[in-house]
């Protein structure tokens, strides 16, 4: 193979690499202490095998109709909404029953964005996503909690 000595080796094309600080990670919320703190309105929408559309959302009084309203604080875990849930919704009850969490906020341009951001088992107490909070999970008040029950 005459001339591959010759030959200039070039860098292969790939990411670009990353320049600056490392990025920063979430700071733990601080704890809050319920009987002095306030709880704010959740408002969860449930449905069982998927997720709400987020076309469902863009006419404000016209959300979807399975909303069930819960007084709770940003360091509720997944798992006290999981029991809250079952309560009021029958299928979530089931013992293989997975619980599906999105939260549902309006993007820069005002349309509304379904982002999944955890899931639990109905009776798996420790699995799953059952520890996280919301405040862990980047919740803001004023958020829709989207509830897929399958």
């Amino acid at each position: 193979m005459a001339g591959m000595g010759e030959m200039s080796m070039r860098p292969r094309p790939g990411p670009p690499m990353h320049r600056g600080p490392p990025p920063m990670a979430r700071p733990r919320p601080e704890p809050i202490d319920r009987e002095k703190t306030c709880p704010l309105l959740l408002r969860v929408f449930t449905k069982v095998g998927g997720h709400h559309l987020n076309e469902e959302f863009s006419e404000r009084g016209k959300e979807p109709k399975d909303e069930v309203q819960i007084y709770t604080w940003k360091d509720a875990t997944l798992r006290e909404l999981t029991d809250l849930v079952k309560e009021v919704a029958l299928p979530a009850r089931k013992r293989n029953a997975r619980l599906s969490f999105a939260f549902v906020y309006p993007d820069k341009n005002g349309r509304f964005v379904v982002k999944q951001v955890g899931s639990t088992f109905s009776y798996g107490h420790g699995r799953g996503d059952d520890a996280k909070s919301l405040g862990d999970l980047g919740f803001q008040i004023g958020d829709y909690l989207s509830v897929s029950i399958m």
